[in-house]
């Protein structure tokens, strides 16, 4: 990933090898993410603290203000988000579910190294998505956290921008010991809980701007939900978030087998490992630890080049976003599930 992605210099990286323009933020969320899990390796550390601290200076270059009153906590300075590229006015457009992915590392970087400036822009990225949940009444379905800072009415309503916000919700709780955030926690996984999950304990995709529903059934969205489940129980103690986590763990093992999440990018299942081992930690369940490595055994013998890379999943050229990914689920693997979070 370093070697064929970072654009030296710059805390920058490529989207996909040899070429010039530099990545959009969502493939730089993953490649934080495979360099703080890698990073709680045993003695990689200190090797990758310079890979790290060039990431976060990368970070402040998508980093933007823009108008509007959010309702966070007052230690949350208001208005500022991460743009999905590198922001260069106040009206590029922030996705929340970027921006969480985001935040969810910067809370481990403070755990691994006490870093003030980490928890604060990842205080600054929750007050952006608490400002983010909708109001309106009359919709399907009131509440949730939209897709994008897009004016209000215009945006769906996702898994994938309100499970990862209780996640971050709960990390900044138990960092920050604001019950504000545990309380937002509650209510975005309650509203995923409420107008997204399936009688078969799986979780649809979104709502459209209009109502409708749409019932895709991604790993990553049964992932996150199951980690926020874990999460909540381990703050709040009501083993209803365990129990929900744990039907919504063994629905999804059975539905997403390894034909399945191969069909996937390997983001998807990134984000749906990790949770699963998290919560395989807490009831004991080797299972999903099992399908991980089936999994990565799989990607090492389809998708790897010579070279160190990472075809896609469709077998096309390697992008950021996959090689970031792939080197997360082997870090995870090598790591206690106590620091995924």
């Amino acid at each position: 990933m370093q070697r064929f992605f970072y654009i030296q210099g710059t805390g920058l990286y490529r989207e996909q090898p040899y070429t010039g323009a530099h990545s959009y933020l969502w493939p730089l969320s993953q490649a934080l993410a495979a360099t703080v899990s890698s990073s709680h390796i045993p003695g990689l550390a200190g090797r990758l603290a310079g890979a790290l601290g060039a990431q976060l200076y990368g970070l402040h270059k998508y980093f933007k203000t823009s108008s509007g009153g959010p309702r966070s906590p007052s230690a949350a300075p208001p208005q500022a988000s991460l743009a999905s590229y590198t922001a260069t006015d106040a009206g590029s457009t922030s996705y929340y579910d970027d921006n969480e992915w985001v935040g969810i590392e910067l809370v481990r970087v403070h755990k691994l190294d006490h870093s003030s400036a980490a928890l604060s822009q990842a205080e600054q990225i929750m007050a952006f998505v608490m400002a983010g949940w909708q109001t309106n009444p009359g919709e399907r379905c009131p509440g949730g956290v939209p897709f994008s800072d897009r004016p209000p009415g215009d945006e769906e309503r996702n898994a994938v921008t309100n499970a990862p916000a209780a996640e971050l919700g709960v990390q900044l709780y138990r960092v920050t010991h604001d019950a504000a955030y545990l309380r937002f926690a509650e209510m975005a996984y309650g509203w995923v809980r409420q107008c997204l999950l399936e009688p078969t304990d799986l979780y649809a995709d979104h709502l459209e701007a209009e109502g409708e529903l749409e019932p895709t059934e991604w790993s990553y969205n049964q992932g996150s939900m199951i980690g926020a489940g874990v999460l909540l129980y381990q703050s709040t103690g009501d083993r209803t978030y365990l129990e929900q986590a744990t039907a919504t763990a063994r629905a999804a093992v059975s539905s997403f087998l390894l034909e399945k999440l191969a069909g996937e990018s390997p983001f998807f299942p990134a984000v749906f490992f990790r949770n699963l081992l998290y919560l395989d930690s807490v009831i004991h369940d080797p299972s999903g630890s099992a399908l991980a490595q089936s999994y990565v055994n799989y990607v090492w013998e389809s998708l790897h080049l010579p070279s160190g890379l990472f075809l896609s999943a469709q077998g096309s050229t390697p992008q950021l976003l996959e090689q970031a990914a792939i080197a997360q689920i082997y870090a995870l693997l090598s790591i206690p599930p106590s620091t995924y979070f």
